[in-house]
């Protein structure tokens, strides 16, 4: 689905780093940009063996291919002379694998640590739920694998345990869930700890989620977190200013990005009309009626409720920045906002940007009685619609025409 929200992408050991400032037990790591320093970094951790891991936010690396004729962007060597050889094949190449585009991401950094073997997995969450009003505990001796799965098919080795967040995660409660987790003996006690700091880190750094999955025990008797995924409340970006500005936005549109800085959604799409709707429901309303008329959407970009006149200027530069874009329609239905803002903004973009494409406006709700006004007095070529039909009938019949 499409929500309103610009998600934080953080690398791997950026988590990890997060997780190792809060006393959360992680493999022993470090992080190269060069083959050398790669090198370097594996004689310096004096580990048993090595685990060399490619650093991109897709998944499915380990099966990825770079284009230095590399296969596996994780390998595991009990030489470091090989981690500096495999760095060198990694850094500054691109890697594919069957989540990023068709040309791959190019790989800047890579993590060198030390392989641990894992002789039990289980897996370990702990998460905002509505249901709840707060955070709850999700834990399953059944890690290493899809959670869903293992909930579809033994749902009795799913365990909760919901969080009162003015006391936190009690004593009693995590050494319950390291017990349900299959934790025995001295590893129960270790294992609860480990589940305490996790909430820390939860409630530190604003999560909506911290995934550990699996959360394993070695073969020497060490609790450790192998893998995390941590998902960030956005509306706390105003106090977690260290983490946000370790956003990777390399691996996102770019167009995406340049619309979050304006406070606008963008979600690309393959047609050749372009849509500037407010609402992301009225978005995907407009998208299937220029679909009905025989259409197709070129993109939507989704301006929210407060609208500044400038959004709107930086929205139609957006738009007509896509060379496919052949055709734009406008449809703004103004409950909290007024359409003579988004009229004078229109025809400013308009005027500015010496827009080359047909454009279709159909406004309706607060004030727009001024705002026809002002786009009739403009003296631009805009063609105006009476309701979302008769715009997306227009803003098709106006490519047809070209």
């Amino acid at each position: 689905g499409i929500t309103p929200r610009r998600w934080l992408n953080l690398q791997e050991y950026q988590s990890k780093k997060l997780m190792q400032d809060s006393g959360v037990t992680v493999q022993r790591f470090f992080v190269a940009d060069t083959a050398s320093e790669a090198l370097e970094a594996a004689k310096r951790l004096k580990a048993k063996e090595i685990v060399l891991k490619a650093q991109i936010l897709a998944g499915g690396r380990g099966k990825g291919v770079f284009d230095s004729g590399l296969k596996g962007g994780v390998h595991l060597t009990k030489d470091p002379a090989v981690v500096g050889e495999l760095a060198g094949k990694m850094l500054g190449f691109s890697l594919t694998t069957k989540q990023t585009p068709k040309e791959g991401v190019k790989v800047k950094t890579v993590m060198v640590a030390e392989a641990l073997d894992i002789s039990r997995e289980t897996y370990f969450a702990i998460l905002m739920d509505r249901s709840f009003n707060g955070p709850v505990m999700v834990g399953s001796p059944q890690g290493g694998v899809d959670i869903e799965e293992v909930a579809a098919a033994t749902p009795e080795l799913i365990f909760k345990e919901v969080i009162d967040i003015f006391e936190g995660v009690r004593d009693d409660q995590a050494l319950r869930m390291a017990a349900n987790l299959g934790f025995k003996g001295p590893l129960e006690r270790q294992a609860a700890n480990q589940i305490k700091r996790l909430y820390d880190l939860f409630l530190k750094v604003d999560a909506t989620q911290v995934e550990v999955n699996p959360l394993g025990e070695t073969p020497e008797g060490q609790v450790v977190c192998f893998d995390a995924k941590i998902n960030f409340d956005d509306n706390a970006e105003f106090r977690q200013k260290a983490v946000f500005a370790m956003d990777d936005t390399a691996e996102s549109d770019p167009l995406e990005t340049e619309a979050a800085r304006h406070d606008l959604k963008y979600i690309g799409l393959d047609g050749n009309i372009a849509c500037f709707v407010n609402g992301a429901g009225l978005a995907m309303a407009t998208c299937d009626i220029i679909d009905l008329h025989g259409g197709k959407p070129a993109n939507f970009l989704d301006l929210g409720g407060g609208v500044k006149e400038n959004q709107v200027y930086a929205a139609f530069k957006l738009l007509t920045a896509d060379p496919k874009v052949e055709a734009i329609l406008v449809n703004i239905f103004g409950g909290i906002v007024n359409c003579a803002i988004i009229a004078n903004g229109i025809t400013k973009a308009c005027r500015e940007l010496e827009l080359k494409v047909p454009l279709v406006v159909r406004l309706e709700g607060t004030n727009v009685q001024e705002a026809k006004r002002i786009l009739s007095e403009s003296g631009l070529p805009i063609t105006s619609a009476t309701d979302l039909d008769d715009a997306a009938k227009k803003a098709v019949a106006a490519i047809a025409k070209n």
